[in-house]
C-alpha cells in the first residue's frame, strides 16, 4: 500500500550510465568527460554526470562533428546490443536532417581528392619521410 503523502517515484538512471548504455560513448569515463566539458545538455542546460535521466527528457549530445538532439523513451543502466540501445531514444527529425546535410557537405569537400594510381617509388618515399623531418632535407 502506498500513502497519499509519499510521492510516486519515477525510475531514473545516472546520465553517464545512460549515455554509455545507449552507445553514444564507448566507456562511462568518456561519457563523464563529455558531460564535464559541456558536450551533453538536458533541456539546453549543462548538467553533471550524476544527473538523473528520466523518460521524456530532451538531450543534446555533441560527438565529434555531429550533434544529436534526442528524446529519452526508455531507461537502462546496462549496455546491450545496438538494437536495444537504439530503442532507448528517438532522434528528432531536425537533428537527422542537419546531420545528413553536414555529412553531404563533408563528402563534397573531399570530392576533389584523387588517390595516387601507384605506390610511391624509392625516391618518393624518401621525400615523404623528409616532410616529417625538416632536418633530413
Amino acid at each position: 500500500m502506498t500513502d497519499a503523502t509519499t510521492p510516486a517515484t519515477t525510475p531514473t538512471v545516472r546520465l553517464d550510465q545512460w549515455l554509455w548504455a545507449a552507445r553514444f560513448f564507448r566507456t562511462r569515463s568518456l561519457a563523464k568527460q563529455a558531460i564535464e566539458t559541456g558536450r551533453v545538455e538536458i533541456d539546453r542546460q549543462r548538467v553533471k554526470a550524476s544527473r538523473a535521466v528520466r523518460t521524456g527528457d530532451r538531450l543534446g549530445v555533441t560527438r565529434g562533428d555531429e550533434r544529436f538532439d534526442i528524446d529519452v523513451v526508455a531507461l537502462s543502466s546496462e549496455r546491450g546490443s545496438a538494437p536495444v540501445a537504439q530503442a532507448l531514444y528517438v532522434e528528432t527529425g531536425e537533428s537527422k536532417q542537419r546531420r545528413e546535410q553536414a555529412r553531404a557537405e563533408r563528402a563534397a569537400m573531399r570530392d576533389g581528392y584523387r588517390a595516387p594510381e601507384q605506390r610511391p617509388d624509392k625516391r618518393a618515399r624518401r621525400l615523404i619521410r623528409a616532410l616529417g623531418d625538416i632536418d633530413a632535407v
